[in-house]
């Protein structure tokens, strides 16, 4: 396909229709597009006819399309063709590791967490024989669904034109010069690379340790960073010259399941309505009727009571005054019991006003999420999650929905996918409203658990039919970090099998 005939609006494969240009280099152009099957963006390089490394690019390509690893950027699709040759790619939604360092280092933890997941990711890629030899900061991305994504692997090196001699040397040290730049804000190298980064300082002929850059980083990863990239700096230490032995460097670093958010995104509003307990004040009173009912009606029953009838009995016996009174009294007494003894079988028995059985509508509050993600641990672990975020945005004009499938059993591909919420902390979940918008049919379960694996996630409820608003009420509380809405068998969705949380809310015990 000549260069002219590709613009705006072209359709590849009666599929990927291109809409927006991203970059064009070299001969090969990167455009934003449209998967039209599956109704989600992809990222889709097409190439000139006399592109010189077209077949590579396509080698690498597909390669990397085999590999399982879901901090992996996903290759879909790569054709060589006489005229119609392109690659079509995960397209990735997020803040690069560059914007995250342009105004300063990280904390030290949570930029060794990034790289240890980016080490571990190309260590998977090394075992394939697929080197990235590119990594810089922009292409290691924090996505907004709260994963490590790594970009570009094999196809950024071709395009670029990249080689080298030894591969697993070249991206260790390329793992140290991230890690270098998360530390202290510098790039350690040529400052094109460097994501607009300050070229880290020189001093005996070669760069500064971190350590000597930046006060408070930790003196193991200074030594992880040395041992990669500044040998001459730490003589006696084993260097480290493959992305393996960087991750197993990283590996005592902690990493919570999702990783914390580094810097401030739109998610990172979430947590500060968590306190508040809108529940309780919407549906308190309806908890209380009971006893004012009871109340009153005690109160009503006391100004009526049959003391005329007492008194006629009394005169017909022709009693003293004396014996009248007494007499009132008894009755009186008598009546009294009797309506306690029979009300005690009724269904608002006086004890309930003051032992009421707990509902999910008292002493709850209401928890945001500190974040959200798509859940597909038997497919590509990310069921859009670019879009998880809108679940719980408090706007039903927005949502989350997964895939578009041709049958509601997922093609029998996968057992379920879903949105999985991570509280921050495990709490006990109470209840949980879900508004599932304009689908139909389909079952989903709601789990709750501490850890994020599908098979430690117990189940609180199970729906069927799907539509419109839901709520899971649990018996007693759950507790669990993770809240998930798993769909086991889709809705349909305009002729399709789709599912989708308009928004959801969830309520905790206090």
């Amino acid at each position: 396909m000549s260069s002219p005939a590709v613009e705006p609006g072209t359709k590849l494969a009666e599929r990927f229709r291109l809409e927006d240009r991203v970059h064009e280099s070299g001969g090969a152009t990167l455009w934003k597009a449209i998967d039209e099957v599956l109704a989600r963006p992809v990222a889709v390089h097409t190439f000139d006819p006399d592109f010189p490394r077209l077949n590579e690019v396509v080698t690498a390509a597909r390669v990397a399309s085999r590999l399982t690893d879901p901090r992996l950027t996903q290759v879909f699709d790569a054709t060589e063709d006489d005229g119609h040759s392109y690659v079509v790619s995960e397209w990735v939604s997020g803040e690069s590791f560059g914007d995250m360092i342009a105004g300063g280092p990280l904390d030290p933890e949570r930029a060794a967490a990034m790289v240890a997941e980016a080490a571990e990711a190309l260590a998977h890629a090394h075992e394939a024989n697929l080197a990235h030899l590119c990594l810089t900061p922009d292409h290691l991305v924090w996505t907004a669904g709260s994963t490590v994504k790594l970009l570009g692997l094999g196809v950024d090196a071709v395009l670029d034109d990249v080689t080298s001699d030894d591969p697993a040397r070249e991206d260790a040290e390329g793992l140290a010069r991230l890690l270098y730049a998360g530390l202290t804000g510098h790039w350690p190298g040529d400052e094109q690379n460097g994501a607009g980064l300050p070229v880290a300082p020189m001093g005996d002929g070669h760069f500064c340790t971190p350590r000597q850059v930046t006060a408070g980083v930790p003196g193991y990863l200074d030594a992880i960073v040395c041992r990669a990239l500044l040998p001459e700096t730490r003589r006696g230490l084993e260097p480290l010259t493959t992305p393996a032995e960087v991750a197993e460097a990283l590996a005592s670093v902690s990493r919570p399941s999702p990783l914390p958010m580094p810097t401030p995104m739109p998610m990172t509003a979430l947590p500060v309505a968590a306190s508040r307990s809108e529940g309780v004040d919407t549906a308190a009173p309806q908890r209380h009727t009971p006893a004012p009912q009871h109340h009153q009606n005690q109160h009503h029953q006391n100004q009526h009571r049959p003391m005329p009838r007492q008194g006629g009995m009394v005169n017909k016996v022709a009693m003293t005054v004396v014996v009248l009174l007494v007499m009132v009294a008894v009755g009186l007494g008598a009546w009294t019991l009797g309506r306690s003894i029979g009300n005690a079988g009724t269904p608002v028995p006086g004890e309930e006003s003051t032992t009421p059985t707990p509902t999910a509508a008292v002493g709850t509050r209401e928890v945001k999420p500190s974040s959200v993600t798509g859940f597909d641990p038997l497919g590509d672990n990310e069921e859009r999650g670019e879009l998880a975020i809108n679940a719980t945005d408090g706007k039903e004009s927005t949502d989350w929905h997964s895939e578009s499938y041709d049958s509601a059993d997922f093609g029998r591909l996968k057992t379920g996918v879903g949105l999985l919420l991570d509280m921050g902390e495990s709490v006990p979940v109470k209840q949980v409203t879900v508004n599932f918008g304009g689908t139909s049919g389909g079952t989903v379960e709601l789990r709750v658990g501490d850890s994020p694996q599908l098979d430690d996630l117990s189940v609180l409820q199970k729906v069927n039919g799907v539509s419109g608003k839901k709520t899971f009420t649990a018996e007693a509380p759950k507790k669990g970090r993770y809240v998930l809405v798993w769909f086991t068998k889709m809705p349909t969705y305009q002729g399709k099998y789709r599912g989708q949380v308009l928004d959801m809310k969830v309520l905790a015990t206090k």
